[in-house]
């Protein structure tokens, strides 16, 4: 039964999202917490989504990084360091990529799948809160959990917290 209505769930916001073609063009911060006790870094910017294969998230603070997946491109200028990969011929980038573009979207089943995770929903208020875990081995460069905080009024995601491999905890927060 549990399982059932964890399904009618995800179809209907699915199906909301379908049909409201989520799109995004807001303000967020980002908490980098690193494995060392108290090493936090806070940055900020703009993010913009297209809804499908578009997404830009342009750093105010510290002004001048991005990252940007352009259809299959992802560029990327972080610390000083730009790099521009095709996402299809770097598996590390490639789930990255679809993991950002399925959770901004509301296919976080396609999130999970991409990931191999189990999911986990539970709701309270107006939001849905979306665990995904990886089952078994992360895959290089992938996340070993994510955390998705969606507004279930209109589908659109709030938080997300990102559990990379090496245990760097990234949580994006939409303002």
């Amino acid at each position: 039964m549990k399982q059932l209505s964890i399904f009618i769930a995800t179809l209907l916001l699915a199906l909301t999202a379908a049909a409201q073609n989520i799109t995004y063009d807001d303000d967020f911060t980002q908490t980098r917490e690193m494995k060392a006790p108290g090493k936090t870094i806070v940055k900020s910017g703009h993010l913009t989504f297209d809804g499908a294969e578009h997404l830009s998230m342009e750093y105010t603070d510290p002004e001048g990084e991005y990252f940007i997946v352009d259809g299959i491109m992802v560029k990327i200028n972080m610390n000083g360091k730009k790099s521009e990969m095709d996402a299809s011929k770097v598996n590390s980038v490639r789930l990255k990529r679809a993991t950002l573009l399925n959770c901004l979207a509301g296919n976080w089943t396609n999130a999970a799948k991409a990931i191999n995770a189990e999911t986990a929903i539970t709701e309270s208020n107006d939001l849905r809160i979306v665990t995904l875990t990886v089952k078994g081995k992360v895959p290089r460069g992938g996340y070993s959990s994510v955390q998705l905080t969606y507004r279930t009024s209109d589908g659109k995601l709030q938080k997300m917290v990102l559990v990379e491999s090496t245990g760097i905890r990234n949580t994006y927060t939409l303002n």
